[in-house]
């Protein structure tokens, strides 16, 4: 495979470990499903948003549907603990092996920036709290294009803004959606299968799959 220019991240679950978070929402939820239940949920509904031509924000949405599936799961839980649930992801950690990694791709002469779902202004945060911002040259939000992954757009729109081909950029992510937009839209993909994630069989198979981004950057170095 002929070796990216840039390397595109995603940054919740692929970056930033969220355990601890699910932890709190199955625990005030008080029940075992609740976060997959809500991730899936925030998920779903922010493609109905690119499906209505509406925008709400990630964080908006993401009090909504944890309502939602307060509902769903037949959960007593206080609305004033949503907003609070929801913005626990802006003080995750990183995987443990994610800043070793992002070191070393810097080191090899990959660029590197981040597209995420996440509000530009969730995302600031976020990489400031996991300390990660300095790794990146560019930290893309769809607020930017008012449009959500894995909608074309959303990748198109991230390589003009970096000046680069979409063939010239890799998209990493942990989520079998994030890939088969990427690759739908012209760039090469590389997936982390985490604990919980699986690719989607019916799309562009990925020209990447490790386990944790430190196995995928031992095989991008040789690259």
């Amino acid at each position: 495979m002929k070796r990216p220019t840039l390397l595109l991240f995603d940054v919740n679950e692929t970056l930033l470990d969220l355990s601890s978070m699910k932890a709190e929402i199955n625990r005030v939820f008080r029940h075992e499903f609740a976060f997959n239940q809500w991730f899936l949920m925030l998920l779903h509904y922010s493609l109905v948003e690119n499906s209505k031509r509406t925008y709400h924000s990630f964080g908006e949405v993401g009090v909504a549907t944890l309502g939602m599936a307060a509902e769903v799961l037949g959960c007593d839980v206080e609305e004033s603990e949503y907003k609070r649930l929801v913005g626990l992801i802006l003080e995750r950690p990183p995987h443990a092996e994610v800043s070793e990694s992002l070191q070393k791709l810097k080191d090899a002469g990959y660029r590197l920036a981040v597209l995420t779902n996440s509000a530009e202004k969730a995302l600031v945060r976020q990489m400031e709290f996991a300390g990660l911002t300095h790794f990146f040259e560019a930290l893309i939000s769809v607020d930017e294009f008012r449009r959500y992954k894995p909608d074309p757009s959303t990748y198109q729109g991230a390589a003009t803004l970096l000046q680069l081909p979409e063939d010239e950029i890799m998209m990493v992510a942990a989520h079998g959606w994030d890939v088969a937009g990427a690759s739908q839209a012209g760039m090469k993909s590389a997936f982390l299968a985490r604990p919980g994630q699986a690719v989607y069989s019916l799309s562009t198979p990925p020209d990447m799959i490790e386990t944790d981004l430190l196995a995928l950057t031992q095989k991008l170095v040789l690259l």
